[in-house]
């Protein structure tokens, strides 16, 4: 989601979602919602309001410094499980949904991305101490590069019963269910303002590619919004995807 524009869409879009797919739990990346760069209490609290059950996140998570100390606090917002020990938050966890207990981790590429430790590995590890507890678990995997994400889904493979991508507000079509039974998308797309630049006013952006210079970016308020999602059908036994269905809703006033 980018700023209001995108937390207004979801208040309108979740409800409807989850009762068309009958959706038990709603998982959302919100590094982008308070202003178009990262998130606050309020504007956390605004998702949970609105249906989210839990808050994934990426490279803006600490751009609001304040955010830190409810980072610590909730356990139902994470960070990229990768950033270098002793930052706030943390980047893995569960909660319970109609009944299910479902793992959540968050890890975020290194490929044209800030400096964080190695993914793989990050992964590796956490998603076995996931798996102790739960045979469901979902991953986001915050990355630039399609290539990084895809490698570290093939990587996963049958150890996670969904891993979707994240970061660059554009949605893919290469939803699909991996051999080993996990589903798998390469960017779940942006919920948001559709004009401008991915989220942002174009003035400012276009500025910074054509001259170098730029002011601080402001996100988009005019013109329509869209709604970007991935419904996946998992079964609780053996944690497998049975289906995914990509969503994408435009022309939203």
């Amino acid at each position: 989601m980018v700023g209001s524009p995108g937390r207004d869409t979801l208040k309108r879009c979740v409800p409807l979602v989850r009762d068309q797919y009958h959706v038990h739990a709603c998982i959302a990346n919100g590094e982008n919602v308070a202003g178009g760069f990262g998130l606050t209490a309020q504007t956390a609290d605004e998702l949970f309001a609105t249906g989210v059950d839990f808050i994934t996140s990426g490279n803006h998570i600490f751009d609001k410094r304040d955010f830190k100390t409810y980072l610590d606090s909730s356990d139902r917002v994470l960070r990229p499980a990768n950033y270098p020990p002793g930052n706030p938050g943390r980047g893995h966890g569960t909660f319970v949904a109609d009944g299910t207990t479902i793992g959540v981790l968050n890890v975020m590429g290194r490929t044209f991305m800030p400096p964080v430790d190695d993914p793989f590995r990050c992964a590796d590890a956490l998603i076995d101490e996931l798996r102790a507890q739960t045979p469901v678990v979902i991953v986001d995997v915050h990355a630039e590069a399609t290539s990084e994400k895809v490698a570290l889904a093939r990587f996963l493979d049958g150890r996670a019963s969904a891993i979707y991508g994240t970061h660059t507000h554009v949605q893919t079509a290469d939803e699909q269910i991996l051999p080993g039974g996990t589903a798998y998308i390469s960017d779940l797309g942006m919920t948001g303002p559709t004009d401008g630049v991915i989220g942002m006013e174009q003035a400012a952006v276009l500025d910074r590619f054509i001259t170098g210079l730029s002011d601080r970016f402001s996100v988009e308020k005019s013109g329509t919004k869209q709604f970007c999602a991935a419904v996946v059908r998992i079964d609780r036994s053996s944690g497998h995807a049975v289906e995914i269905k990509r969503i994408f809703q435009r022309g939203i006033a």
